[in-house]
């Protein structure tokens, strides 16, 4: 437990530092997160060795993981119009998130998210976070509480909109995770090109 612990403060640590007003502008956003996702995935691996033995690549999966990215869109946009409509900090909260990847290759961030940032994050997150929490007490509390250290490690970001993003796709991937574990495959997949889509190719 002490192993799982030091991890997911490194994690509250690195995101807060990327996501912070106070410190977000003096890191480079990409290769921050690049690099703190894959430090997370490498600690997960050492930590619970044998992850991978979960990941079952094969048509259904492919296709699942595609399917799940396509609606987990739409889910967001249909999200974003509502939170527009209501609340009149969204779009600007929004537009800053997007204001990230200004003066970045669209082409290398959506490499950086499709084969390392995505993937990475759901190795750490739900392989190792959330499936060590269910074995550790049962799969809804592991899934809860992975779900709401995941979507509260975005608080230091002081944007409402990230935090409830993370919340919302935490609960998605969390939930596909608790009850279709041996559909990991799809579930890292759907990460990765909802990541592209949404922040590269079709943003909202």
């Amino acid at each position: 437990m002490k192993k799982l612990i030091f991890t997911i403060i490194l994690a509250a640590v690195l995101w807060t530092i990327m996501f912070s007003p106070w410190t977000a502008p003096y890191v480079n956003f990409w290769w921050m997160m690049t690099g703190s996702a894959l430090t997370l995935s490498v600690f997960a691996t050492l930590f619970r060795p044998g992850w991978w033995k979960d990941v079952k690549w094969n048509l259904s999966n492919i296709l699942l993981g595609i399917g799940i990215a396509v609606v987990l869109w739409g889910f967001f946009w249909v999200g974003d119009k509502v939170s527009t409509w209501i609340f009149d900090f969204a779009r600007p909260q929004v537009d800053s998130i997007y204001g990230m990847k200004e003066g970045e290759s669209p082409w290398l961030l959506a490499a950086l998210m499709l084969f390392l940032i995505g993937p990475a994050e759901e190795i750490f997150w739900r392989g190792y976070v959330q499936r060590t929490l269910s074995d550790r007490w049962n799969p809804n509390i592991g899934f809860i509480v992975a779900t709401s250290i995941y979507a509260l490690v975005h608080a230091g970001s002081c944007n409402f909109m990230l935090l409830m993003a993370a919340l919302v796709a935490g609960v998605v991937w969390g939930a596909l995770y608790r009850f279709f574990p041996n559909r990991f495959a799809a579930i890292i997949l759907s990460h990765a090109l909802w990541d592209v889509a949404v922040f590269i190719f079709f943003p909202i």
